[in-house]
């Protein structure tokens, strides 16, 4: 919109400047052209005057002397005939081809009118005035005027014109783009902060300055609706926070008090206890995992401080290898990355073991900025692999794992909180990678 807003700008201005600036110089052209037919067929007349005094007296001395004296001065060339066409005398370089100016003037006429000067136009111009009058014409004369300084005349004031013109052009360009930035600006923030929002800076706010009054309403309008929403997102992850952390305590107690009542259970309800102790514990598990995830959501956990990856596989070949599969590490000695990049790795580990089956293989590689988690499981379809990320999503195979569906949905919320990239990927010949990109060169 900016580029079209210049241009528009500019080409208003391009017609104006051009409306101004070209009658103006053709109006000099053609006033600068007539100053020149005045002052020649001045010359012009009295030189016919003398051709008809001389004509009358049969003595053309004088008039040979005059017109040798004015061409010399003017470097002009003037040509005198007789009433029926003959060359009386010539004086300077003539060379115009006289033909149409003769036949003008043996009518009676003189010159009117002259092509109009430009900087391109021939270097001399033909002026025809007749000698004598009516009936009694004795002669032509025609007079070869230099053009020069009036063609110089004219290309001063276009360049001039021109100058002027580029000034104005440049003026205008550089003017249509600050005002194309002033109404524009207000556009230019909005677009910024619904940007960053986009990426979860959620405290984003446009900064209200200059551009129309309609649109810095609009920016207040768009800050008091981003707060309203911050606000209201704040309280629902405040509530879920809360009641996570308030069923914590409950359901902790009500653990304890089932397994104070084992011993005094029949054999007969046996199963349904265990049933209820299984229940009992995916609900904690979920509680557990909503309040990590409104940690999330929330900033917390999130810093910028950075860990070591390798030693942090440790504890998880010990796990690997209680149920018997394998952990491969391609991890760079020393090598560090983000506590949110870590976390999503322990996330991808964590759901590797419990869909791996025994004798699998798990390897961990990080590669400059990506990280990589890829198993040899059953894997998940292209389908599951684009609604893995979502809350509470459980593949229908899986409905024997314990879990809350929440895990990538957290690792998802961690990578976009440390502006990185998390996808799943099909491994081959079957399993699923999952790939974090790091934010950096």
């Amino acid at each position: 919109m900016n580029a079209r807003l210049v241009g528009t700008f500019t080409t208003l201005i391009v017609f104006l400047v051009a409306a101004l600036a070209v009658p103006l110089g053709l109006a000099y052209a053609s006033h600068r052209t007539n100053r020149l037919l005045l002052d020649r067929r001045a010359d012009a007349t009295r030189f016919a005057e003398l051709a008809d005094q001389a004509a009358r007296e049969d003595d053309y001395t004088g008039l040979i002397s005059e017109v040798d004296r004015y061409a010399s001065l003017y470097d002009a060339a003037v040509r005198i005939r007789d009433r029926e066409g003959a060359i009386l005398l010539t004086a300077g370089d003539f060379t115009a081809d006289d033909g149409d100016a003769l036949r003008l003037a043996l009518s009676g006429r003189t010159t009117e009118e002259l092509p109009t000067i430009t900087p391109f136009s021939p270097d001399t111009v033909l002026l025809a005035e007749p000698a004598g009058r009516d009936a009694q014409l004795s002669g032509v004369v025609l007079l070869q005027a230099p053009a020069g300084r009036a063609r110089r005349d004219v290309s001063l004031v276009w360049g001039a014109l021109a100058l002027g013109t580029l000034v104005s052009l440049a003026y205008a360009v550089f003017a249509a783009r600050r005002l194309a930035r002033w109404i524009l600006r207000p556009v230019t923030e909005l677009d910024r902060t619904t940007q960053a929002i986009a990426q979860g800076r959620l405290d984003a706010r446009a900064h209200p300055g200059g551009g129309p009054s309609e649109l810095r309403r609009l920016e207040e309008r768009f800050n008091a609706m981003a707060d309203a929403v911050s606000a209201a997102m704040e309280r629902q992850r405040a509530f879920v926070a809360d009641a996570s952390h308030e069923l914590r305590t409950p359901l902790t107690v009500l653990g304890l008090r089932l397994e104070n009542l084992e011993p005094h259970l029949r054999r007969e309800g046996t199963a349904e206890y265990e049933e209820a102790m299984a229940e009992l514990d995916r609900l904690a598990l979920l509680v557990e995992d909503l309040l990590a995830l409104a940690r999330v959501e929330a900033g917390a956990g999130t810093g910028g401080k950075d860990v070591e990856l390798a030693p942090r596989m440790g504890t998880w070949r010990e796990v690997y290898a209680a149920k018997d599969l394998t952990l491969l590490t391609e991890i760079p000695d020393g090598a560090v990355v983000p506590e949110a990049a870590a976390r999503i790795a322990d996330i991808a580990l964590d759901n590797a073991q419990k869909f791996v089956p025994a004798g699998g293989t798990v390897t961990v590689s990080l590669s400059g900025r990506v990280l990589r988690v890829a198993d040899d499981g059953p894997g998940l379809s292209d389908e599951e692999r684009e609604e893995a990320l979502g809350r509470f999503w459980r593949s229908s195979s899986h409905g024997n794992v314990p879990g809350s569906g929440l895990g990538l949905a957290i690792a998802a919320e961690l990578a976009r909180a440390c502006g990185a990239t998390l996808r799943l990927l099909p491994a081959a010949p079957h399993g699923l990678i999952v790939e974090l990109r790091l934010p950096g060169p």
